[in-house]
Order: C-alpha cells, then sequence, then structure tokens
C-alpha cells in the first residue's frame, strides 16, 4: 500500500545488503556473459566439442585430379586448418567445409561475419553457402593474414562475392543471411575469373582459428533493472517534503533504500552490459493493462500495477531505444493498455 496507505516501516536489513551489494554481484557474475551484445557465436574453436570435430572436413584439389592435401585440428584451444598445396596436375588449392546444416543458420539481422584467425601471411577465402546443393553458387571473401600474429577479420555481407568454382556468377544474386548451409575456408592458387592469388605460394601452410561469429546485430538491452521513483531526490535542494511519497521523506528511516538503490543503478550503468533502469512510482496490487506515462529528470509521482511493470521489463528485451536509457513510470488517467511500445521508448533519452 506504498503511496496509499503507509504503516510503520520495518527494515529487517541493511538495504545496503540487497539494493547495493546485491545489484553489484549480479553484475560482476553475468557481465562476462552478456557484454558483448551485437554478435552470436557460431563456431567457437577455444571449446573444442566433438559435434565441433565431426562438422569440419577437407576438401582438396584431389576432387579434381590434383595432389594437395589438408586437415583440420582442434585443439584444446585452436582449430588449425594446415596442409600442402600443390599445382601438379593443374591443381592449386586446398580447403576445409563444413557438411550442410541439419537447420540453415539464420543471421538476419546481422551485418556480416567475424573470423579471430592467425596465419602465414598468405591470402586465404571464406565461403558461405545459402543452398543445400554441395557444389552449387558459393558466396566468397578474400582476405590477408599477418604471419603469426592474431588478427580479426570482418566480412560484411554485401561484400560476398557469387562465385560457381572460382568464377563470378554475373547478375547473381546477394546472399541470403537468413538461410545459411555451410562454411569453407579455402587457400587457392586463384582468386577469380582466373585472376591469381597474389599471395599464392604452393607449400606447407597454416591458418590458426579461434572463432566465427556473426556480428553488426541490432544491441539490445540484456539486463533490466527495477528501481524506484524518487532515488534522486533525497537531499535534493528546494525539494518540499510534504508533496513527496514516504520513501523519499523516509529515507533516512528506511535506512537509505532510495540511496542505495541509486548506487545500485550506478553499478549496472557502468557495467558495459546493454541496460534499461525502470524507475516504476508506487507499486500497486491493482490489475494491469493501463497505459504508461514515461518521464526522465525524476520528478514524476503517481501509481502503477506491478503487473504492467512486468510486462514493461519483458518488452524492453526487444527494444533497441530501450538500450542504455534510465526513465520514471506511472500509470495514465484511462485504461487502455500501452500498445506502442516503440512509440513509448522512442520518446526516452
Amino acid at each position: 500500500y506504498q503511496g496509499i496507505k503507509f504503516y510503520m516501516p520495518e527494515v529487517v536489513d541493511v538495504p545496503e545488503i540487497v539494493e547495493y551489494k546485491g545489484i553489484k554481484n549480479l553484475v560482476q557474475a553475468v557481465r562476462s556473459q552478456l557484454v558483448k551484445a551485437g554478435e552470436k557465436i557460431i563456431f567457437d574453436f577455444t571449446k573444442p566439442t566433438q559435434d565441433l570435430k565431426e562438422t569440419w572436413g577437407a576438401l582438396d584439389d584431389v576432387v579434381m585430379g590434383g595432389t594437395s592435401e589438408s586437415s583440420i585440428a582442434l585443439t584444446d584451444s585452436t582449430a588449425i586448418f594446415t596442409g600442402n598445396v600443390s599445382t601438379a596436375n593443374s591443381g592449386g588449392f586446398a580447403s576445409v567445409r563444413t557438411r550442410n546444416f541439419d537447420s540453415p543458420l539464420n543471421l538476419a539481422g546481422f551485418s556480416g561475419l567475424q573470423l579471430r584467425v592467425k596465419g602465414d601471411g598468405k591470402r586465404y577465402k571464406l565461403i558461405v553457402r545459402s543452398e543445400a546443393k554441395w557444389d552449387g553458387i558459393g558466396y566468397s571473401y578474400s582476405f590477408d593474414t599477418v604471419y603469426n600474429t592474431w588478427i580479426t577479420v570482418t566480412v560484411p555481407f554485401d561484400k560476398l562475392i557469387p562465385v560457381f568454382r572460382a568464377k563470378t556468377v554475373k547478375d547473381g544474386s546477394k546472399l541470403d543471411p537468413s538461410n545459411i548451409y555451410s562454411f569453407q575456408l579455402m587457400l587457392s592458387k586463384f582468386e577469380y575469373d582466373g585472376g591469381l592469388n597474389p599471395k599464392f605460394t604452393p607449400g606447407v601452410f597454416q591458418l590458426e582459428l579461434e572463432s566465427i561469429k556473426a556480428d553488426g546485430g541490432q544491441t539490445l538491452p540484456r539486463f533490466v533493472m527495477v528501481s524506484s521513483a524518487g532515488v534522486t531526490r533525497p537531499g535534493r535542494p528546494g525539494l518540499n517534503l510534504e508533496e513527496e511519497p514516504p520513501a523519499v521523506r523516509m529515507n533516512d528511516m528506511l535506512g537509505g533504500i532510495l540511496t542505495w538503490k541509486l548506487k545500485g543503478e550506478d553499478c549496472v550503468r557502468s557495467s558495459g552490459i546493454p541496460y534499461t533502469v525502470v524507475r516504476p512510482c508506487a507499486l500497486t496490487e491493482e490489475a494491469g493493462g493501463k497505459a504508461l506515462i514515461f518521464e526522465q529528470g525524476d520528478n514524476i509521482r503517481g501509481k502503477v500495477s506491478r503487473e504492467d511493470i512486468a510486462e514493461l521489463c519483458v518488452q524492453a528485451l526487444s527494444e533497441p531505444q530501450a538500450c542504455k536509457v534510465t526513465f520514471e513510470v506511472k500509470e495514465g488517467e484511462d485504461s487502455r493498455s500501452p500498445g506502442d511500445w516503440e512509440g513509448l521508448f522512442s520518446g526516452v533519452k
């Protein structure tokens, strides 16, 4: 009944333990999993599994009469694509390729791929396929490596070239990132359409990989904190306490609960995790489904149903405009539901 009927408060424990230390502990516990937003790990070679070992296999120029040979081996922390590439018998390429995925990967919403590699100074190709045919059209991107140095290679989807056996497909459609069936890594004598790879030399080669990720997706909130309206008001100059809700008037009697909530917010905001901090006015047990009003500056007063705050938290997780914002919320005068969540969040800075 806070904000409607206020009974004598009883502080069972120091609010610092929950509102500040508890939030701080939560942030530390999940930070490593949540701080990297906007990416999707496709292959993590730092954590080899049996399924990962069975996914990749060699595909060399022996299928066309050549004599090159390669393999991919998973160590404790990397995958090593290595072998010997030869131009004998009109050959000149070695590669490793995944089997077709049981269900195609849907990478719609991402802008491209990132490869974490350590090479030998040679130029390699990444080939992506968006159809189940084994010998169909692939989408290729050439990248240079730096000898014995870890680098991150960014592969924008719109830079992938449609090819069929190293020949570009004129007027070929762009890659459909929502329908990806396989990946291939290749060292080839040729670039495209008969042109030669300027960094190719026959012989032994080696390319190490840590990961392949989809990158550039929308950044969405990953950590939603329910705080409280009024957290910045205790001690604010010129504040008329008679007009403030009980939690503000009795902050000291309540163990500084609003002060500690604010420190908890600060932990979330400084964590690097994409966050949303929601500051509801007085929470009620009334039925939800009311129109909501968002404000900033920590000046509003009112009430709001716990049901509506729960729904708000869920909606925030899928709204890019709810990312890295702090705002107060109360229910409106009428009984209509919020409806336009995107519109509500678009007005928050």
